[in-house]
């Protein structure tokens, strides 16, 4: 299958043996081919090492292996996370994935001290992002990208990159094929407008699935870019189809008869959003267990308690309280 990036990018959590520790790869395969015996009006492609997946805690030996491990499955395009300290760390796991069979790279921007991440200054150091990208692209060539823009919060834009940063980045790395919308509501609006005018072979991929509704009504979805649809698929498929059908009075009664509330407590709390993810995937049987990685907070009872009445509420079926009760009380605490 050829990749295009106007698909649904499912950012996987990576499940995790109860007993060493170790990636669950069994785990992982089996909900990539979930994903793609699934029907919906895109195709799904499983995104293996995001910050949904936990790749900050991974080694290069796991994230190689994750990407091999789903591609042998035969899934159809995989798209990997590439994250460095440097661009040649980068550079090193970029070809790595590249080399393990994806067909794609979904780069996060570097991470290290505070003048590149909370004090930095998007607008006016775009180099630090655009630089670390380009070198990138032009070490594995003609690849798509998808980018995962974070850095401060802005008044603007939220935790997204600002337009005078983008406009540089699409000018200087004609391989960026997908830009994940993680901003503030006006702010996504702006920049999905920007893209279709300026740069329309960038597909805007939402992140945030409490505003799919909206976004679909705006014309603003190319495609996503979500952990969402890892607790979540076979509504969320559903609530697709449904608008791509024309059925907009069906898909909004889907939407508001569950869908929406579960995601709006996932997304209530951005510190908590990757283990919500993975502990609301777990509670749905997707998963055998909701253990995360240090230093990663450990899940929360009352979390799960209330995640586990909201995706009944949306239809989804869940395991029994009893087991969930029983996993609290011999982790104590979810540790």
């Amino acid at each position: 299958m050829t990749y295009s990036t106007r698909a649904l990018h499912v950012t996987q959590v990576t499940p995790f043996d109860e007993s060493t520790g170790e990636v669950n790869l069994d785990e992982l395969v089996s909900f990539a081919r979930k994903l793609a015996a699934t029907t919906a009006p895109l195709p799904f492609v499983p995104v293996i090492n995001a910050e949904a997946g936990e790749i900050y805690t991974l080694t290069q030996q796991e994230q190689t292996r994750n990407i091999e491990a789903v591609v042998a499955a035969g899934v159809g395009p995989v798209v990997a996370g590439v994250v460095g300290r440097t661009a040649r760390e980068a550079i090193a796991n970029a070809e790595a994935a590249m080399t393990a069979g994806a067909s794609g790279l979904f780069v996060l921007p570097p991470y290290g001290s505070a003048d590149i991440t909370v004090c930095w200054d998007a607008a006016r150091y775009p180099e630090v992002v655009v630089d670390y990208t380009a070198k990138i692209a032009e070490a594995v060539g003609d690849v798509p990208l998808i980018i995962h823009p974070t850095g401060p919060r802005t008044p603007a834009y939220g935790i997204g990159w600002p337009l005078e940063l983008i406009q540089r980045m699409v000018d200087r790395v004609p391989t960026v094929r997908g830009w994940k919308m993680t901003y503030s509501y006006e702010g996504y609006r702006r920049v999905a407008r920007f893209l279709h005018s300026e740069a329309p072979d960038v597909a805007v991929l939402p992140s945030s699935a409490v505003r799919y509704h909206e976004n679909l009504a705006n014309r603003q979805l190319d495609g996503a870019c979500s952990g969402s649809f890892c607790y979540a698929v076979e509504p969320m498929a559903e609530h697709l189809r449904l608008w791509a059908a024309g059925d907009v009075p069906a898909a909004t009664e889907l939407w508001l008869d569950g869908l929406a509330e579960l995601h709006e407590y996932v997304y209530a709390d951005y510190s908590r959003l990757h283990i919500r993810y993975k502990l609301a995937a777990w509670i749905a049987g997707e998963l055998s267990s909701p253990l995360l990685r240090d230093p990663i907070p450990a899940p929360d009872m009352g979390e799960a308690k209330r995640l586990h009445g909201l995706l009944t509420a949306a239809g989804i079926p869940v395991r029994a309280q009893d087991e969930i009760d029983d996993w609290f009380a011999a982790h104590a605490g979810g540790r």
